[in-house]
């Protein structure tokens, strides 16, 4: 059953990790897929990826975190696919290290690519999606619920992205838009696969289902809040952890 047949689907981030998870599972449920990727260096595996999954996948190369760049792509996403149904502000980055240590611009990078890009592309995609309804869905963290050492930065932007989602969902529900945050705990991806064994065992050791998650486990959810089925859905934070700190 394909429980996105006939969406349109923004994915920013999605050419690695949970964002390639994303991309996949989105185009075998049926979407139409646009992704973003940032860097230069990522274009050949965004353009291979979007070839491989064929024309319902379409890779842009954007800055979510510059509004102008947001804005442009929305407006070439609607007049390459028609529409837009869903958008998943995915987009992120790291500078982990503690606060006495932390630069300014270690600050404003990981505010500026994980928070004000979901402003960004949120404030521009709105203006169409008011029209027909549709999805949002923000990544943030369990580290934004529940905090963690070496990441106010990013604990903050990932907070900040509970109540941005929150507030979207009471402010244009009545327009038939949902939005919901989705808080990720360990999930396997290049970065984790590059940990010693050592600290993997230390992070297991706090899950109660004794693994990490997998992009799967992520995008799932995603669909679920996308589809029909999750329409009724709105204003939550969804963990998908494991059981992480519950």
């Amino acid at each position: 059953m394909k429980l996105l047949e006939g969406k349109v689907a923004l994915i920013t981030g999605g050419s690695r990790g949970i964002g390639e998870s994303l991309v996949r599972k989105f185009i075998e449920h049926g979407a139409k897929v646009a992704f973003t990727y940032v860097s230069p260096g990522s274009a050949a595996r965004s353009e291979a990826l979007a070839a491989e999954l064929g024309e319902s996948a379409r890779a842009y190369q954007s800055d979510a975190g510059d509004f102008a760049q947001a804005e442009s792509l929305i407006n070439s996403i609607v007049a390459d696919f028609g529409k837009l149904d869903i958008v998943i502000n995915n987009a992120g980055i790291t500078r982990d290290t503690l606060m006495l240590r932390m630069t300014e611009q270690q600050w404003d990078e990981v505010i500026q690519t994980n928070l004000k890009s979901v402003f960004n592309v949120t404030k521009h995609a709105l203006k169409h999606m008011i029209r027909s309804g549709g999805s949002f869905i923000n990544m943030s963290s369990v580290v934004g619920v529940f905090g963690q050492q070496g990441q106010a930065n990013y604990a903050a932007s990932k907070a900040g992205i509970i109540g941005f989602s929150k507030s979207i969902a009471k402010e244009y529900g009545s327009r038939g838009v949902r939005c919901n945050a989705i808080a990720p705990g360990f999930i396997a991806t290049e970065m984790t696969d590059a940990l010693d064994e050592k600290t993997k065992e230390s992070y297991l050791a706090g899950i109660p289902l004794k693994r990490f998650g997998s992009g799967d486990d992520v995008a799932n959810t995603c669909v679920f809040l996308a589809s029909d089925m999750g329409a009724y859905v709105s204003g939550q934070v969804i963990s998908v952890c494991g059981a992480l700190n519950c």
